[in-house]
């Protein structure tokens, strides 16, 4: 969103592997102890979407202003983050870094991030974009976990709507310059 925008920002790293989010300091900003938060003047903000949100309001960009299309990209944002992004990274968890630990759990979250990847492309199979009106943070939102598709052993290939959205936004100058803040070794995943 911040390269999105062209909102002047810093980066701050969190190495949530060492524990930093644990930190008193970060605290202060996220309560929760989670990524992102965002410190703007006085407006401190944790949890993607309301940061989004806030974001969208600020600069006036990404969030339609017609009530049907606000609606439709609250919609899905909030699907992203009641659904997508809690299973998904559930799937990250049990299929990636715990494997073998519990077969249960590697099962019911695969199998419910594939249903989700289905809602998504039924969705996809109508509509450029997730609210069905243009490209908005709803999209942005959702994007970052469809791009682990690798970590989930999900194939992006069973969901010809769902790739042709991922690739679409991976063209996107703004998201190639993202994915590298904060900085990472990681190549974006092409399907």
């Amino acid at each position: 969103m911040l390269e999105e925008t062209g909102l002047e920002y810093t980066p701050h790293e969190i190495n949530i592997m060492e524990g930093d989010q644990k930190a008193p300091e970060f605290i202060k900003i996220s309560p929760n102890g989670k990524i992102p938060a965002i410190v703007d003047g006085d407006v401190t903000l944790m949890e993607s979407g309301a940061i989004l949100i806030y974001l969208a309001e600020k600069t006036g960009q990404f969030m339609p202003t017609d009530k049907q299309g606000r609606l439709r990209t609250l919609e899905w944002l909030m699907w992203q983050m009641g659904g997508a992004g809690p299973i998904l990274g559930q799937v990250h968890h049990f299929v990636k870094y715990n494997q073998g630990k519990s077969a249960y759990a590697e099962e019911r979250y695969l199998t419910e991030g594939k249903r989700l990847y289905s809602v998504l492309d039924a969705r996809l199979a109508d509509n450029e974009y997730m609210n069905g009106v243009g490209y908005s943070i709803a999209d942005m939102a959702t994007w970052p976990w469809i791009a682990r598709f690798d970590w989930q052993t999900i194939d992006p290939n069973d969901y010809p709507n769902v790739k042709r959205w991922y690739m679409n936004l991976a063209g996107r100058d703004a998201v190639k310059r993202g994915w590298d803040v904060p900085r990472s070794t990681q190549e974006m995943p092409i399907p």
